[in-house]
């Protein structure tokens, strides 16, 4: 995978074997696997608008609690009983050899719907976490030519991949898409393909085994064979310069990439813009932004089809334009200042039982909520990357978006394939997305606690994003010190990263997790930086719907702790926007207060089945007010 762009260098440090130390199994079959880095697997840029073969729907599963498909129990390369991957008629080979034995049938396991997370299809499964091995078989594309990629939209969290028994590629990461080429693995009629996934956080994945929501095991996202030709567009970036000019860069993949003619084309603004790629296989042009371009806004979230042609590969998008920088305090998008009125949400359709499978209709759902029920304009996609639905839905609806990699909490700061795998989530998250006219900020971190390795870690995070993305901006949700000042809490922001972002972000929970008064909150003395732009990462106390008494967990508290702090908002001359903490309630096995919490964490907005709480009208009339003062 190659990154191109403007005065662009590969990140040479995302090497092979620091990211395959980090999840190097003791198998030796296993181990022989090659690893998705950017070096050396395809981006497959908006892999979602190509031709391919879907392969969602029933696939056949089996747990393998003891990794016995992945090692012996000496830590030896497993016995053939124990091989889930390979490729053979079990029920049979053991019918006509009473010597031979399989301890598994996957042609007679259990059937999950894809995609979707095993907590779905089994709800005992819960709380499982471990490897499950999933299988099924198609018949290859009679007419298929030039080549076929196996990609994945996600699968939490390490995935071995195999097709026809041979292995295929390993890749580390739960929310980040993957791909690889099967070719040549590819067989006339039946092929049988087997993911192994491993759900399984260790103290050196990313993130650590200890968060605030559930971890859904299994394959999330579509999986899909991707047809392209011989050489194809691999990777391109359309957008406005900062200046305001058209730029454009492309990379092709494949034998005639070198010295190969192409163009851009946006019929509705009448670009033809011819090229030739260079010894690299890359192309960059830079242009005037033509006259009768509309910017995209949230008030006019204008897209267009997009076009890079190249011999026989005819890549496609849909693509807004637009600038966001900051000027000073300000957040401009256009030129113009803007306030970001938010709300944070994880990946999670509304309903009683969700199983983190997005749909467009689930995406639609949960995003309508933010911009008709909140007169929002911006989103935090917390606390990773969510499935690119999401970030299409909002380029359609006129969302805002800030997107995170799950650095979160406790990391491993001083290991350095932590650090590797990070930065590859990193790339792959803004690779798949910076032609989303809706991306606004790129978050590297969340609630993160100071030290040297932290901050040497994030810092080489940040980095990486202005590299892969000069257009766009960088922060992190920091920690806050919270002190008590003559009957009013004092917040003082400490964090050294504050010099190195864009956007300071906070995260305050004043009067919810403290025993601050309600009434004392507006008082509150901000001790921060007043040369940068503020914005209220999050802020929230739990509700259940429902629920009326003056206490916690009542609609009523959430209700009056929403008006507090929204008073204290008002008295900060630098806040540029906030994204409360939650859109709507989602699973958290840390949470299991039994009268209110039952695995839920509470701090939506609306419930899990999508009733508004009363703090959602106090946070759609505050936001409805500020839309009307900015007109």
């Amino acid at each position: 995978m190659r990154m191109v762009g403007p005065g662009f260098a590969t990140l040479i440090a995302l090497v092979a074997s620091p990211a395959m130390a980090a999840v190097e199994p003791p198998s030796t079959v296993i181990s022989s696997l090659p690893l998705a880095t950017v070096q050396t697997e395809p981006a497959l840029v908006s892999a979602d608008m190509r031709q391919g073969f879907d392969l969602s729907g029933p696939w056949h599963y089996s747990i393998d609690p003891y990794r016995a498909g992945l090692a012996g129990f000496h830590g030896e390369t497993p016995d053939p009983g124990q091989r889930r991957f390979i490729d053979i008629d079990v029920a049979k080979a053991m019918a006509s050899d009473n010597r031979t034995l399989y301890e598994f049938n996957l042609d007679h396991a259990p059937i999950a719907v894809l995609p979707s997370s095993w907590l779905t299809e089994a709800p005992q499964m819960r709380h499982y976490q471990g490897l499950v091995w999933y299988q099924r078989h198609f018949d290859a594309p009679a007419t298929r030519k030039g080549r076929i990629f196996l990609r994945l939209g996600a699968a939490n969290y390490a995935s071995y991949v195999y097709l026809n028994g041979k292995p295929v590629g390993r890749h580390e990461g739960g929310f980040t898409p993957f791909s690889f080429e099967v070719t040549k693995l590819l067989r006339d009629g039946d092929n049988q393909i087997t993911i192994g996934v491993d759900s399984v956080a260790t103290p050196t994945s990313v993130p650590p085994p200890v968060t605030d929501w559930e971890n859904y095991g299994g394959i999330t996202r579509p999986v899909r064979l991707v047809e392209t030709p011989d050489t194809f567009v691999d990777d391109a970036w359309v957008r406005l310069t900062r200046d305001g000019k058209l730029a454009v860069d492309v990379h092709l993949n494949g034998a005639d990439a070198v010295n190969h003619p192409l163009r851009l084309k946006i019929a509705a603004l009448g670009v033809d813009l011819p090229g030739t790629t260079d010894a690299k296989g890359d192309w960059h042009a830079l242009r005037p932004a033509p006259a009768k371009l509309v910017r995209w806004s949230p008030e006019n979230p204008r897209l267009y089809d997009v076009v890079v042609d190249a011999g026989e590969d005819h890549w496609k998008d849909r693509v807004g334009f637009r600038t966001i920088e900051v000027r000073g305090t300000d957040i401009l998008l256009n030129g113009k200042p803007i306030f970001l009125r938010g709300i944070s949400l994880h990946e999670e359709e509304i309903g009683a039982e969700p199983t983190r499978a997005i749909t467009p209709a689930s995406a639609r759902a949960l995003l309508s909520e933010v911009k008709d029920g909140l007169h929002g304009n911006y989103v935090r996609l917390a606390h990773y990357p969510h499935n690119e639905l999401m970030t299409r839905t909002a380029d359609e609806l006129g969302l805002l978006v800030w997107s995170e990699v799950p650095v979160y909490w406790m990391i491993a700061w001083d290991n350095p394939g932590t650090l590797a795998t990070a930065r590859n989530m990193l790339a792959e998250n803004i690779l798949r997305d910076r032609n989303r006219a809706s991306i606004a900020i790129w978050s590297v971190a969340n609630e993160t606690p100071v030290s040297d390795a932290r901050n040497s870690f994030l810092r080489t995070l940040i980095a990486d994003v202005r590299k892969l993305d000069d257009t766009r901006l960088v922060s992190a949700a920091l920690l806050v010190d919270h002190g008590k000042g003559p009957g009013a809490p004092v917040m003082t922001l400490a964090d050294p990263l504050a010099d190195s972002v864009d956007v300071l972000a906070l995260n305050t929970y004043n009067g919810w997790y403290t025993a601050d008064r309600l009434s004392d909150l507006p008082a509150t003395t901000w001790n921060v930086p007043n040369n940068k732009p503020i914005v209220f990462s999050e802020f929230g106390a739990d509700a259940l719907a429902g629920f009326h008494k003056p206490q916690k967990f009542s609609e009523d508290y959430q209700a009056d702790y929403y008006r507090a702090t929204l008073a204290m908002a008002a008295k900060m001359p630098t806040l540029r926007g906030m994204s409360p903490w939650i859109l709507k309630d989602f699973r958290s096995p840390r949470r299991q207060n039994p009268d209110f919490q039952m695995g839920w964490n509470r701090k939506g907005l609306i419930s899990e089945t999508g009733v508004r709480k009363m703090a959602f009208y106090v946070l759609s009339d505050y936001y409805l007010a500020k839309a009307a003062k900015a007109k």
